[in-house]
């Protein structure tokens, strides 16, 4: 055989051999610390391609997104012990968030909450919006932005930018939106979430992120146990649909009151208080009085089990507080976790639901030439 042919063949063998261990090496596909994989978030919905992006900072927490409905997949924060915790609901593939009805960790629009009746006046002309809560249109329509493929880019490791175009019609509401949504994990352990929009057509627009948290890291248990603060003296009360009434209510001397840390549980079920009988628990809007300086905390939850500690800013003048009153036990999640009742709590920035219908109230209208932001900011530490 000549040295030329025995060569070749070596360098055969060689390659094959590279080969099989570059395969061996894809199928031991790597997790994210959250125990996620990305190749399950790879899929196409509706035509448009879906992914996993993973955020980590200089403290090694790391938050994974989908672009599928904008939504926040886990977040991996520090407790007290020095343990690493996923402490929001959510799902371990795309096809579960497509194929199960929810909204865990999704970007919510185009309104956030509720809108009486499906019907929003702009411009001088009334709107008919599909109802499908308690004959209320319930964050943007069946078809809101938490089922929509948003286009998404990684700029570096710790932000992801995600892009969408809501047309002129869609879920009934007029104009076409762009519609940009920024999420940055920073050096100071914090999802800092910004949102932009411009319209070609006077609308209305309330976008907000509707992640489900449990502190202890624990989804397969409540979260009565934690510590909630709210730095609001005044609610909006709802009638027994859920839809505000137009009243905004004192909190002092009812269970609403959170001004101080106090036990999620501890009141929940005192429904002598028609609020939490119509509420079936916490459900309602809260009044900031941040008054949208984003400086000053807008609401403070603690779990006493991790010690991690969870702080809220935002510019807007709202706080919807849900306490997973609706949670049954049907849809299992994360690690196989059961999402029961209470086991997760949101904490939802926002305008007031209903505030087209409520012009007293901060408005959500939008026109051609003006540009929509609002801001929100998810700080994670340990409590001392």
């Amino acid at each position: 055989m000549k040295i030329s042919n025995l060569l070749w063949m070596m360098a055969v063998v060689f390659m094959a051999a590279c080969t099989g261990q570059q395969q061996q090496q894809t199928s031991e596909e790597a997790t994210t610390l959250s125990g996620l994989k990305r190749s399950d978030f790879q899929s196409v919905v509706n035509g448009d391609s879906t992914d996993l992006f993973v955020l980590e900072n200089a403290n090694g927490m790391e938050v994974t997104i989908t672009n599928y409905g904008g939504r926040i997949v886990s977040v991996m924060a520090l407790d007290k012990n020095g343990e690493m915790r996923d402490v929001v609901l959510g799902f371990d593939n795309v096809d579960d968030f497509v194929n199960i009805d929810n909204n865990f960790g999704a970007t919510i629009g185009r309104y956030g909450n509720r809108l009486a009746h499906g019907k929003i006046t702009v411009d001088g002309v009334e709107h008919t919006l599909p109802q499908n809560n308690f004959g209320h249109t319930l964050h943007g329509g069946p078809n809101g932005f938490d089922t929509k493929v948003f286009q998404a880019t990684q700029p570096n490791s710790q932000s992801v930018v995600m892009t969408y175009l809501s047309e002129d019609g869609e879920e009934g509401f007029p104009g076409n939106l762009n519609v940009k949504v920024t999420m940055t994990l920073t050096n100071e352990n914090a999802i800092d979430i910004q949102y932009e929009a411009d319209t070609d057509k006077e609308t209305v627009v309330n976008l907000t992120n509707h992640s489900y948290f449990n502190l202890s890291g624990d989804a397969n248990t409540t979260i009565l146990d934690h510590l909630l603060t709210i730095n609001a003296d005044t609610f909006t009360p709802v009638d027994d649909t859920f839809m505000t009434t137009g009243n905004i209510d004192n909190v002092k001397g009812t269970p609403m009151d959170f001004t101080t840390a106090t036990p999620i549980g501890e009141r929940i079920d005192d429904t002598t208080f028609v609020q939490l009988k119509y509420g079936k628990g916490y459900d309602h809007n809260w009044v900031l009085n941040t008054k949208g300086d984003i400086s000053q905390v807008a609401a403070t939850l603690v779990s006493p089990v991790t010690g991690i500690q969870l702080d809220v800013y935002t510019d807007e003048p709202g706080m919807q507080v849900y306490t997973g009153n609706f949670l049954d036990g049907s849809v299992s999640g994360k690690s196989d976790a059961v999402y029961a009742e209470r086991t997760a709590i949101c904490l939802e920035t926002q305008k007031y639901p209903d505030s087209p219908n409520k012009p007293d109230w901060p408005q959500p209208y939008l026109k051609p030439g003006e540009k929509y932001t609002s801001r929100c900011i998810y700080k994670f530490s340990v409590k001392q």
